[in-house]
């Protein structure tokens, strides 16, 4: 089913239910509610130009109202990412993407000192102009039969694009990713069976929509089922956050690594009870952090692996079959292969080679850019960039991007696998992150770039008993802080020209 016609579906059976409860903003709004802001609203967007209509906005009931509407009205939402760069990222979309209309808020814009675009227009001046007409007439279509309503709003196919999302960028140019309602329906149905979810599930909500994980399972999900989400804009408001989980008995909590630890620092024995499912996706899940929630909360902190272009899970730890350290068995309808990197062929169990995905979740290609879409896609398969192997119990393992291999000395070094390492020798709540410099004689130096000062010496006589000599840092350079993207996973891109700098400018020195 269309995404925007099964929330029509369900705003038409559970109206009096609470769809969004909105921390951000002190809102509450029932499905009901949500249905006539949504008929409002795809009325105004109707009046702007067909084809993509951009969407800069936070996590909030606004957000969530305005992304369905945009469906609604005919036209296909470009999400944007406000967290870093938010001038840049809108010119870019709008010239890779050919629109000029961003829907986007000017609360927003003052916050992170954004810049006016040509072409953006204010949420807030788009409510204020609504009239009491507007409002009863929207009231009164919400009456009309669901049938006709799903006819009167945008009947396209299953494989017409519902989203444009961007790559993350922290490698190289965000490529532009259009998923069709197929594509995240699928990855609803497989999530759904594997997490047994439930109407009388409640979601916190608090990922960035610009995302694919935040997009699929903090929206998509809980409206397919019609759940209670609870918004809040800010994910690193780490405190805030565990008292909304605990106010609002929240059962499904999502999030990266990096969010999880801030949650695990500020939370008080009792405020997770509710939860009946944790899961951390985006970035490698570090023991710790899972050793962390157990003790603190007993809580079994499950760790999922995926992609933008796969809508986005491929495979997941659940109830029933967890294997901490692996990302989980793939979902139902998702087939995994791992392939030799170098001949093609299929890896036998355990066998590190390229990740592949094929099934209904993953994107037919990239918009507008047929290079990198013959690249990506081959005979049906997506082959993800990233490493791992698949156990003979069938969970896969994931071992690091195939950029984040080096070769030195002609052998294959895994930058994740060092990290994996150096992390069991760091304090709790800091981080690190391996990455490669050139180097006149061997072709790469590697350096581990962390978050505070180490014992250099003890730690590498340590290192030694589980990586060959070859692996080990050959120096170590201290950052306040670990750039990480808007999602939360760590900026590869920004840290590695950040290290490449400091070491040209100390050798030119």
């Amino acid at each position: 089913m269309l995404l925007h016609h099964k929330f029509i579906d369900i705003a038409k059976k559970q109206a009096k239910k609470l769809a969004i409860n909105d921390f951000t903003t002190s809102q509450e709004v029932s499905y009901g509610r949500a249905l006539i802001g949504a008929i409002i609203m795809a009325g105004v967007f109707r009046k702007m130009d067909r084809g993509f209509v951009g969407l800069m906005l936070p996590t909030s009931a606004g957000c969530v109202l305005a992304k369905i509407a945009v469906l609604m009205s005919g036209r296909i939402p470009v999400m944007i990412n406000y967290s870093t760069g938010a001038e840049q990222n809108t010119r870019y979309a709008q010239k890779k993407c050919d629109f000029k209309t961003v829907i986007t808020s000017k609360k927003l814009l003052a916050k992170i000192e954004c810049p006016y675009v040509e072409g953006m227009v204010y949420l807030e001046d788009i409510m204020a102009e609504i009239s009491a007409l507007q409002k009863l007439k929207a009231a009164l279509i919400s009456k009309l039969p669901t049938s006709l309503l799903k006819k009167i709003y945008n009947s396209c196919d299953l494989d017409d694009t519902a989203v444009i999302l961007f790559t993350s960028g922290s490698e190289k140019d965000p490529k532009a990713v259009p998923l069709s309602h197929k594509n995240i329906s699928s990855n609803i149905a497989d999530a759904s069976s594997s997490f047994g979810f439930e109407s009388k599930d409640i979601f916190l909500c608090t990922l960035p929509y610009f995302h694919v994980f935040g997009l699929t399972v903090n929206l998509w999900i809980p409206i397919y089922h019609g759940m209670t989400m609870l918004t809040h804009a800010n994910p690193l408001d780490f405190g805030k956050i565990c008292s909304i989980v605990k106010e609002g008995k929240a059962s499904f909590m999502v999030g990266t690594p990096s969010f999880f630890w801030g949650y695990l620092k500020k939370s008080q024995p009792g405020d997770f009870e509710s939860l009946r499912i944790a899961l951390a996706g985006a970035d490698k899940c570090p023991d710790s952090l899972r050793e962390g929630f157990m003790e603190k909360h007993s809580i079994v902190l499950y760790e999922g692996y995926g992609a933008t272009e796969c809508s986005p899970v491929i495979s997941a730890n659940r109830p029933g079959a967890n294997r901490p350290g692996s990302v989980g068995k793939p979902f139902p309808n998702v087939q995994v292969r791992i392939e030799n990197y170098e001949t093609g062929e299929e890896c036998g169990p355990g066998e590190d080679g390229r990740i592949l995905v094929k099934g209904d979740n993953v994107m037919k290609g990239y918009f507008n850019d047929f290079e990198q879409t013959s690249l990506h896609i081959r005979r049906g398969w997506y082959d993800t960039g990233d490493m791992g192997n698949i156990d003979k119990d069938g969970f896969l393992w994931h071992v690091g991007r195939l950029k984040r291999f080096v070769k030195i000395g002609g052998e294959m070094v895994s930058l994740v696998k060092i990290e994996d390492i150096l992390e069991k020798y760091l304090p709790d709540e800091e981080s690190c992150c391996v990455v490669e410099v050139p180097d006149s004689t061997k072709g790469a130096r590697i350096i581990a770039v962390v978050t505070c000062q180490l014992d250099e010496k003890e730690i590498l006589k340590d290192m030694a008993q589980f990586l060959p000599k070859l692996s080990l840092p050959k120096e170590f350079l201290v950052m306040e802080d670990l750039p990480k993207m808007g999602s939360g996973k760590i900026d590869f891109r920004t840290i590695t020209e950040m290290a490449r700098e400091h070491f040209s400018e100390r050798n030119r020195a």
